[in-house]
């Protein structure tokens, strides 16, 4: 008599008269960040089950998975360890297991714009959804041939069409159909626009559509935006992605944003700030800057240029303007060049470049001055990387901050004068001795080599020794003791970080330097 093993019973539910995956088949196309919609079906039987009600799926197990599950402590701990590609399977399992994993799943949240990113409808619905579960929006939009705008040009004369952009907040209205209000200024800019402009550039000026979405994200408190792969060359030209920064800065400070307090720039152009800046920027209002006031952490990756020519200082008086908004509120700013060093943005009223001509200089020579000193009245961590600068710049800052900054780090930065004593003098002058000195901590990234298996351990220094002994008589030398029982590959890796340690040192000052606190 033969037994057969029952199947175990799938952990997936179905519905009847219809199977799963032609269920899931058919609504795929409406997720947006791989949410379960209600199906007909589902929402049939929602009546039928009440809140606090528990799956039939979690009721057949035994009393203590029962009891795991319901205590909350045990039950976190298990989803936040969980991997954002088993969160979902783990939903799909009952309507409890989807309930209780969604925050977890969804606390995190990409976007790439597209043209049909927040104009769909389907997938502003799925954005309602999970929105309440959202803390961490990356927004990502890099530059590319879709993003290049270019000149606009009349079909009648050939000739360049000025564009003069003013945002639209509001959707135009509209009667019997038709618009009332053009979108771009006049009908003949709005049709020579929609003829030869990209659809992505229509959807970055949809203001209401990112206001809509913005909406649904009630507990959004750190925004990433990422605009990466801006050419040289079109560094003072405007791009979609501006105009995607316009309506991004619009609807953050018209949406019940109140948990938002960290910023973070992962890759931001040159002139990205200029339509971030909310003070006199594009469709400003009187209520603009309470909303990025709520800034307490700001880290900002900017790309560098050229920053030494006296008539291409446009970019840094654009960043200086930016966090001189920000500075009242910021508790925490992180700022670093990617690709060469530029100058600190901390003290870009000592910069050469920024200084106002001499007297002597050509009276027909446009006349700049200098532009103010940004101070951070509550600033307490401050991290500076791949930059180059004056000593007097560091000391001055140290001595302005004092009394708030608790914690501070120099990070890859060269000193065009000066050294590094006179930089960190305020310290000494602050405590009263040169103790902290003593204190200060060197760290660095020792590669940690193991001895392989049977061979007893050995010191560097007899062992090179000793290898020149070895060389004559045909045994083992250190470069083949290395390799011993390892790729070529693996080899060669193993001798780079024996002999290039040097590389990875790193230098920073911790808050236990700061001996008058």
């Amino acid at each position: 008599m033969n037994n057969k093993t029952s199947p175990h019973p799938s952990l997936k539910r179905s519905l009847s008269g219809e199977s799963h995956g032609s269920q899931a088949s058919r609504t795929s196309s409406k997720l947006l960040f791989g949410e379960i919609p209600l199906t007909p079906a589902s929402a049939d039987n929602r009546s039928n089950r009440s809140n606090s009600s528990i799956c039939n799926l979690v009721l057949s197990t035994s009393s203590s998975f029962l009891r795991f599950w319901l205590s909350d402590t045990c039950r976190d701990t298990v989803l936040s360890k969980l991997s954002k590609e088993d969160l979902p399977n783990v939903r799909l399992v009952c309507r409890a297991f989807s309930t209780q994993a969604a925050p977890y799943l969804f606390e995190d949240v990409s976007v790439t714009f597209k043209p049909s990113t927040f104009t769909k409808p389907a997938r502003i619905a799925a954005l309602e959804r999970i929105g309440r579960h959202v803390k961490t929006l990356t927004f990502n939009m890099p530059h590319g041939s879709e993003t290049f705008l270019p000149p606009i040009i009349d079909p009648l004369t050939g000739e360049d069409r000025p564009f003069l952009y003013e945002p639209q907040v509001h959707t135009p209205p509209t009667l019997l159909g038709k618009v009332k209000q053009p979108k771009y200024g006049s009908w003949e800019m709005t049709d020579l626009l929609i003829k030869q402009y990209p659809p992505l550039f229509h959807a970055a000026t949809n203001i209401p559509a990112f206001i809509r979405a913005f909406s649904a994200l009630p507990l959004l408190s750190h925004l990433k935006i990422s605009c990466p792969g801006q050419e040289s060359s079109q560094r003072y030209r405007r791009s979609t992605v501006d105009y995607a920064l316009i309506s991004l800065r619009i609807a953050i400070e018209r949406s019940p944003l109140k948990e938002l307090n960290t910023l973070s720039f992962l890759a931001i152009h040159p002139a990205g700030l200029l339509y971030l800046q909310p003070i006199l920027g594009f469709g400003s209002s009187p209520k603009s800057l309470r909303r990025w006031r709520q800034i307490r952490k700001l880290a900002i990756h900017m790309d560098s240029f050229p920053f030494d020519q006296p008539n291409r200082t446009e970019h840094l008086r654009i960043l200086h303007a930016y966090l001189r908004t920000l500075s009242p509120s910021l508790t925490r700013l992180f700022f670093r060049w990617r690709g060469e060093r530029g100058p600190s943005p901390l003290s870009l009223d000592r910069e050469p470049c920024l200084q106002p001509p001499s007297a002597d200089a050509d009276p027909k020579l446009p006349q700049n001055c200098g532009p103010r000193p940004v101070k951070f009245p509550v600033l307490r961590y401050m991290e500076l990387e791949n930059a180059i600068m004056d000593s007097s710049q560091i000391s001055a800052f140290i001595s302005s901050h004092r009394r708030t900054l608790a914690e501070f780090n120099f990070e890859d930065v060269t000193l065009r004068s000066g050294d590094w004593d006179d930089a960190l003098a305020p310290l000494t002058h602050m405590s009263g001795s040169d103790e902290w000195k003593r204190r200060a901590e060197e760290v660095m990234d020792v590669p940690l080599i193991l001895s392989p298996v049977n061979i007893e351990p050995r010191i560097i220094g007899p062992l090179m020794e000793e290898q020149e002994e070895a060389r004559g008589r045909g045994q083992l030398t250190l470069s083949r003791w290395l390799s011993k029982s390892r790729s070529g590959k693996a080899a060669a890796k193993a001798k780079e970080q024996l002999w290039g340690s040097s590389e990875h040192m790193k230098k920073f000052l911790r808050s236990s330097v700061f001996a008058w606190r």
